[in-house]
C-alpha cells in the first residue's frame, strides 16, 4: 500500500460546511488522473469504498463520453456523467443522453470565421454529441481525446457546421490564442461561455453551460442537496462546481484561482489527492 499522503490543508473550513456527503463529483485530467493519465490503486480503492457506503460518484469532465468510457468501466460506475464541461449529461450505463445544451450552427460558424480571420492557422475543431470534426490536425497541440483517438471526420468547416455544436475548440500557442479569446468575449458576450483547461485551448460552449449547472441537474435527479455534495477539481472550468458544492476541494496542483476558491486543498493528482479527499471527508464521516 502506498505511503499515506499528507493530510488536506484548510481542515477547519470543511468541518461544518457539508455532510454527510452523498455524492462526489470529480474532474478527470489534473485531478482524478495522475500526470501519466493513469488512475492510482489507492484512488480506485477509495472510490469503491465510497460507493459501497452508498455515495454516488460522478465524473465531471470537459472530455466527450467516448474518452471517459474506459475510466468509467474501470471504476465500475453506474452513475450519470457530466461531459463537455456540462453541455451534455450522459448516462453511460443506458447509453443515452439526458441533457444537451449545444451552440446553434449559425453562432458556431460565426465564431469559427472570426477566429480564422484573426489567426488563419488556428485549429478549429468541434464536438457534436460524441463525434469529433475538424478541417485540420496539429499534433503539437493535442487535446486529451486527440492523444488516443483520431477525428471522426476531416473536411471543410462548412460541411459540418450546419448542425448544433456541443463544443467548439480553438487551439493555438497561448500568445496567439489570447487575442482570439478577447475578440470572442467582446463580440459574443452573453451568448457563449469560454472555458479554459489548458493554456493553448479555448473551449467555447453555449451561454449558461457550466459543470455547476449540470451537477445541479444530476443532484436533483438523485434527490441530493448541494450541501451533501463534494466536488474536486484543478482548473478554471471546475470553479463553478467547486463553489456550488457544499464542499469544494482543490488538488494541490490546481490553478491558484481554484485553490483560492476551494474550501479545502488536498495533495496533488500525483499524490493521491482524490483518495485523500475521499478518505478524510467521506469515508471518515459516513
Amino acid at each position: 500500500m502506498p505511503d499515506p499522503a499528507p493530510a488536506a490543508s484548510n481542515p477547519a473550513c470543511p468541518s461544518g460546511s457539508a455532510g454527510p456527503i452523498r455524492m462526489v463529483a470529480i474532474d478527470l485530467d489534473g485531478t482524478l488522473l495522475r500526470s501519466d493519465k493513469r488512475l492510482s490503486q489507492r484512488t480506485a480503492r477509495a472510490i469503491q469504498q465510497a460507493r459501497q457506503r452508498g455515495v454516488r460518484v460522478v465524473l465531471a469532465s470537459a472530455r466527450p463520453p467516448r474518452s471517459v468510457r474506459d475510466i468509467y468501466r474501470h471504476l465500475d460506475l453506474d452513475t450519470l456523467q457530466i461531459n463537455y464541461n456540462g453541455a451534455l449529461v450522459h448516462d453511460p450505463h443506458r447509453r443515452r443522453n439526458l441533457f444537451h445544451q449545444p451552440l446553434s450552427p449559425k453562432l458556431a460558424s460565426r465564431i469559427a470565421r472570426l477566429a480564422r480571420r484573426l489567426d488563419p492557422d488556428i485549429v478549429v475543431s468541434v464536438e457534436i454529441l460524441d463525434k469529433w470534426y475538424t478541417d485540420r490536425v496539429d499534433d503539437s497541440l493535442p487535446t486529451e481525446t486527440a492523444r488516443f483517438q483520431s477525428p471522426d471526420f476531416i473536411g471543410p468547416l462548412a460541411s459540418f457546421l450546419h448542425v448544433p455544436v456541443t463544443k467548439l475548440m480553438l487551439l493555438a500557442p497561448p500568445a496567439r490564442l489570447e487575442p482570439v479569446r478577447q475578440a470572442i468575449r467582446e463580440k459574443f458576450r452573453g451568448h457563449v461561455e469560454i472555458l479554459i483547461s489548458d493554456d493553448y485551448l479555448l473551449q467555447v460552449v453555449r451561454a449558461g453551460v457550466d459543470k455547476a449547472l449540470a451537477l445541479d441537474r444530476v443532484a436533483q435527479l438523485y434527490g441530493i442537496e448541494p450541501d451533501q455534495v463534494m466536488a474536486i477539481g484543478d482548473a478554471p472550468n471546475d470553479l463553478g462546481m467547486l463553489r456550488w458544492a457544499g464542499l469544494g476541494v482543490a488538488v494541490d496542483n490546481a490553478w491558484p484561482m481554484v485553490r483560492d476558491a476551494a474550501k479545502a486543498v488536498v495533495p496533488s493528482n500525483d499524490e493521491d489527492g482524490v483518495a485523500v479527499a475521499l478518505e478524510q471527508f467521506v469515508l471518515a464521516r459516513n
